[in-house]
C-alpha cells in the first residue's frame, strides 16, 4: 500500500528540523558567551597582577641578552648557518617562552579548585562546562603570542633579524599548535593532581629537562649521539627548528630541510604535523579526564 503523507506531517518534520537548528544556534551563541565572560575574568586577574606577564617578558630578554653577550665571540659557523648567537638562540628562546606559560595554564584551575570557585562554576547552569577549558586555551594562547611579538622585537633590535611577514605568520602558527598540545596536558594535570604544590613540582620537573633536551641551546651536531636522539623525540625541537630556519632563510618553503636527525632528515611542514599530531593527541588524551571532572 502507498502510504499518503498529510500535511501536517511535513509541517511537523520541518518544525522538528527548525528546532533543531535554533537549538544548535542557541548553544553555540551560549557557549561562545559564557567562554568569552571566563576569557574576561582571566585577563581582568592577569590586569590586577601584571607581574605574571611582566616577568614572563623579561626573563627571555634576559636569557636572550645574556646568553648571547656571553657567546658573542664564538667562532663563526660553530653555530651552524647563524650569523651570531643571538640569531641561534632567539628562536630557542621563544619557543621555551611560549612553552613555560603554557605549563602553567593550569595553576588557575589548580587555585580555582582549592579556593571553591570551580565548584561553583561546576554546578552553574552553563551550557557547556568546557567553556571552563576553551577560555583558559584562549588566555594562554594570547599570552604566548604577545611575549613571542615582543621577543622578535627585542632579538631584531639585538641583531637576529627579522622574518617577512609569511615567515612571521608561520611562527605564530608554530607556537600555536605547541602552546595548545601543553596547554592541554597542563589543564589535564590540574585536573588530576590533588593540589598546586604537585602541580608546582610537576612544572619544575618537566621545565628545564626539556629544555636542556632540545635544539634551543646547542645544535645536534654539538650533542653526544644518544642527546641527539632524545632531542629528535622533543616536541620543542620541531618548534624550535623551522624558527630557526626562518630567521636564517628568506627563500624557505614548506619542503625546506629545517633539521637532520640521526634517523633523517625532517622539513618543514614534516615539523608542523609533528606539532599538531602532538596538539591533537594532547586534547584527545584529557577527554575522558574532563568527561570525568565535569559530570
Amino acid at each position: 500500500m502507498r502510504k499518503t503523507v498529510t500535511n501536517s506531517e511535513i509541517d511537523f518534520s520541518f518544525s522538528q528540523g527548525a528546532n533543531a537548528k535554533v537549538s544548535a544556534d542557541k548553544l553555540v551563541g551560549e557557549l561562545t558567551q559564557e567562554t568569552l565572560a571566563l576569557t574576561k575574568r582571566l585577563f581582568i586577574q592577569l590586569q590586577r597582577r601584571p607581574t605574571t606577564l611582566v616577568a614572563g617578558i623579561i626573563q627571555p630578554l634576559m636569557w636572550l641578552i645574556l646568553f648571547g653577550a656571553l657567546f658573542e665571540n664564538v667562532p663563526e659557523g660553530m653555530f651552524g648557518e647563524s650569523q651570531n648567537y643571538a640569531q641561534f638562540l632567539g628562536a630557542g628562546v621563544i619557543v621555551f617562552t611560549a612553552f613555560s606559560g603554557a605549563l602553567n595554564a593550569g595553576l588557575p584551575v589548580m587555585f580555582d579548585r582549592e579556593f571553591g570557585f570551580l565548584n561553583r562554576l561546576l554546578v552553574a547552569p552553563l551550557a557547556s562546562r568546557f567553556s571552563i577549558v576553551f577560555a583558559c586555551a584562549i588566555y594562554i594562547v594570547t599570552l604566548s603570542l604577545i611575549q613571542t611579538s615582543v621577543i622578535v622585537a627585542a632579538g631584531a633590535f639585538l641583531g637576529a633579524g627579522l622574518p617577512g611577514l609569511a615567515g612571521l605568520v608561520a611562527i605564530a602558527t608554530i607556537v600555536f599548535l605547541l602552546v595548545l598540545g601543553v596547554t592541554g596536558l597542563s589543564l589535564g594535570l590540574a585536573f588530576s593532581l590533588p593540589g598546586h604544590v604537585e602541580l608546582i613540582a610537576a612544572i619544575f620537573l618537566t621545565n628545564l629537562p626539556l629544555l636542556f633536551a632540545s635544539t634551543a641551546l646547542a645544535p645536534l651536531s654539538f650533542m653526544p649521539q644518544w642527546l641527539a636522539w632524545v632531542a629528535t623525540l622533543n616536541p620543542l625541537s620541531y618548534a624550535i627548528e623551522p624558527i630557526r630556519y626562518l630567521y636564517i632563510h628568506s627563500d624557505w618553503g614548506l619542503g625546506s630541510i629545517v633539521m637532520v636527525a640521526p634517523w633523517g632528515n625532517v622539513s618543514f611542514i614534516g615539523s608542523l604535523l609533528v606539532l599538531a599530531s602532538f596538539a591533537l593527541f594532547a586534547l584527545l588524551s584529557i577527554q575522558p579526564l574532563l568527561r570525568r571532572t565535569f559530570a
